[in-house]
């Protein structure tokens, strides 16, 4: 089975987020995908079966199964348009987060996601032990989101990965910072799915571009992710729809031996 990876969020290798991508002609059982995952250690590996109008797309970490990713999507469409239907410019994908769409509009791969403004949540002891610093506001979505006082704080955040795998609320952390060359910066962190640092999670910018879009009072935003490989992208905020636009780099091909 032909097997790619490609650095998403980035023009060029070793940067923005590594994804292991397949698309296949017919789906794998789901305990073999599983295996697959666990054995690239990527954050994520996607799996794709064209169908009549689309691809079924779906993600695995080392964990488990996850309902949306980003980088995994952006790299999905890459690997298409450039390896299965050529030149193609719009990609719809069918998932366990609906209906996805991502055109590509030059050397930019725009995604099509939900907008989902997280709630205000109560600050604990453990979140700031976990954490290491304490952060000025606290959100809950699919992830726990904390806001830092300044950008400086998000780039040095050194947090305890079991502390934040013991945290009873959200799937994932993000911690995010107003930047000064960019609009906003963040990382992410997933331990409960043995993923200690996303380098670019594009599905956190769900949560961080409505956030963002209201308190900087701006619909076109440029983020950057400080994870040590770093990553940027280009966000629009849309009403209950976000866009979030990167550019992505091959690092390889392969062919996985599984029979």
């Amino acid at each position: 089975m032909k097997y790619f990876v490609v650095d998403a969020f980035t023009d060029k290798v070793f940067e923005g987020n590594p994804a292991g991508i397949c698309v296949m002609d017919e789906w794998l059982p789901d305990d073999l995908m599983q295996k697959i995952a666990i054995e690239n250690n990527l954050s994520e590996t996607a799996f794709a079966v064209k169908e009549k109008d689309g691809y079924r797309l779906r993600w695995f970490t080392p964990g488990n199964e996850i309902d949306l990713c980003g980088h995994a999507t952006l790299a999905t469409a890459y690997v298409i348009s450039n390896y299965y239907d050529l030149n193609i410019k719009t990609i719809k994908f069918h998932t366990l987060s609906g209906e996805l769409v991502v055109v590509k509009k030059d050397d930019l791969y725009e995604m099509d996601f939900p907008s989902r403004m997280p709630e205000v949540f109560p600050l604990s002891e453990q979140m700031i032990e976990a954490l290491g610093v304490k952060p000025v506001e606290t959100y809950l979505g699919r992830d726990l989101m904390f806001v830092l006082e300044k950008e400086e704080d998000v780039y040095n955040a050194s947090p305890d990965f079991s502390k934040l795998a013991n945290l009873p609320d959200g799937l994932g952390v993000t911690i995010t910072a107003k930047s000064e060359k960019y609009d906003f910066a963040s990382r992410s962190f997933f331990p409960k799915l043995n993923v200690n640092e996303d380098p670019v999670c594009g599905s956190a910018h769900c949560n961080l571009i409505p956030y963002w879009a209201k308190r900087l009072g701006k619909v076109e935003m440029v983020a950057r992710q400080l994870s040590k490989r770093g990553g940027t992208l280009y966000c629009r905020y849309d009403g209950d729809r976000v866009k979030i636009s990167g550019s992505a780099a091959l690092y390889s091909i392969a062919d996985i031996r599984i029979k």
